[in-house]
Formats: structure tokens, sequence, C-alpha cells
């Protein structure tokens, strides 16, 4: 039987919150700030409260959320899909993270990012980097200028990076400019000790590995931060995850405790 909700204080006002279970779990739903927003709730609770946020697909292959909730971690979603990293999007996360907080759950969330949610969980720790644990990034996209952008081996996404150019409020040129890219955006990272483990296949056709984690390491390990890779080799970029999430959850749960 889960947990009550009520564990975790005054985490959110009764009337305003559905309850439904989500993969076998207690899901308490609600809008926040306008948003869909959702906490999935662990059968027993960590001390501390810790915490992981999906900032996007929150239903996609979650092999290793599903792993860390049956420990004891919750689950947090609020909508940012659509936002693509801009500054409304990460002023909205920054006030749904505090609200966790203030509610009880831990001061430093572990990002679950998939795909396009790379870049949100980037520009978010680069944003407030004393706000993360750790990132855990599923063939996470790490420059516009490859996705959607279509810079290099993969096609431009046309819908998708006029979405980007409409959140920013920025030009083509701006968005595609090296110093744009959550890549080459690493220093609070570093600065902070965030570890990061990415899982990637290695054809991946959408966001290419070269591209994007490739690069991301090369320039985290050079400002002396901590990256491991998982390599599904010959993958590309569906189906996301991993069969046996072990080796992820065992990476979170370490950085956890070091904090």
């Amino acid at each position: 039987m889960s947990t009550p909700f009520t564990t975790v204080p005054t985490l959110l006002p009764g009337s305003s919150t559905t309850v439904d279970r989500w993969n076998g779990f207690d899901r308490r739903s609600f809008t926040f700030q306008g948003r869909p927003s959702c906490l999935v709730c662990p059968p027993q609770p960590l001390p501390g409260h810790p915490w992981l946020w999906r900032p996007t697909f929150l239903d996609a292959w979650p092999s290793a959320d599903l792993a860390l909730i049956k420990k004891g971690f919750h689950l947090a979603y609020t909508e940012v899909l659509d936002d693509y990293a801009s500054p409304t999007g990460i002023r909205h996360g920054k006030a749904f993270h505090d609200f966790l907080v203030r509610a009880g759950l831990a001061a430093q969330c572990t990002f679950i990012a998939v795909s396009r949610g790379g870049l949100y969980a980037f520009r978010y720790a680069e944003s407030y980097p004393g706000d993360i644990a750790a990132i855990y990034a599923d063939a996470p996209v790490c420059d516009f200028s490859s996705w959607p952008g279509g810079k290099g081996q993969s096609p431009r996404a046309e819908q998708e990076f006029a979405q980007v150019l409409r959140s920013h409020g920025l030009t083509e040129a701006e968005v595609m400019a090296p110093s744009f890219q959550p890549l080459n955006r690493l220093e609070p990272l570093a600065q902070q000790g965030i570890p990061l483990i990415h899982v990637c296949g290695d054809a991946d056709e959408v966001v290419p590995f070269e591209e994007n984690t490739v690069l991301l390491a090369q320039n985290y390990r050079a400002l002396g931060g901590t990256i491991e890779i998982i390599i599904r080799p010959g993958g590309r970029h569906h189906p996301h995850g991993l069969e046996d999430p072990s080796p992820v959850v065992a990476f979170i749960e370490r950085h956890i405790r070091s904090h």
C-alpha cells in the first residue's frame, strides 16, 4: 500500500489534486501555474525525500524511473515540452522546483532527460546548478543546431525549429550560434560538480551521438566534470532506456548519497 501523500507536508492543496495510478504507483495530478503537472509517490519514501524530475515525455520508456520510485524516490513532472528550454520555461521550472522543495522534497533533484529533455535539463542546470544533484540523459539533445536545426547528419525538423525561434524570441542565426548551445555552456555544472550519465545509441539518426553527447562529454571533462556514457551499439533514437536500468539506478543512488 502506498504511503499517504501527506508524508510530504502540505505538498498539494487537496481540493485541486486528482489521484490515480501510474505504472502501479500513486500519482497526484494538478495544475501548477496553468500547466499540467503531477507527482508520482513511492511506496516508502526515502529519508530526505529525494526526487526525480522528467521535463519531457513522462510515459516514454520509464524503466529507470520505475526502479527508482520503487526504491523510494518521488517523480515530478510539469509541462515544458514546447518551451524548448526558453527563459519562460526555465522560470516556470524554477517556480515548480521551489514549490516542491517548500512542500518537503529534497532541495536537489535528479533530472531524467529524454531526447529534447536534454535541452531543458542542461539549460536549467546552467541557470540553477545548486538545484541539481545529477542528470541522467537518454539520447539527449545537447545542441539546438544539431536538432532541430539540422546542421549535421539529421535533417532539420522544421516545425520544431520554428517553435524554438518563437519560444526564445531569437533569430535563426542566434539559435544556431555555438555560444547558444548547451554543450558549450557547461561551466556552472562543472563548478557545482553535477555528475552526468548518458545512455545513447551510436547509430542515432535523429539526435546524432557524435554531434551531441560526444562533444558534450569532451567539453565537460575538459572542465573537470564527471560523465559516464553507456552506448547501445547500433542503437537508433528509439527505443530509449535500458532493458536493465540497474547501471543508471546505481549511478543515481551513489551520487544522491554523496550529496
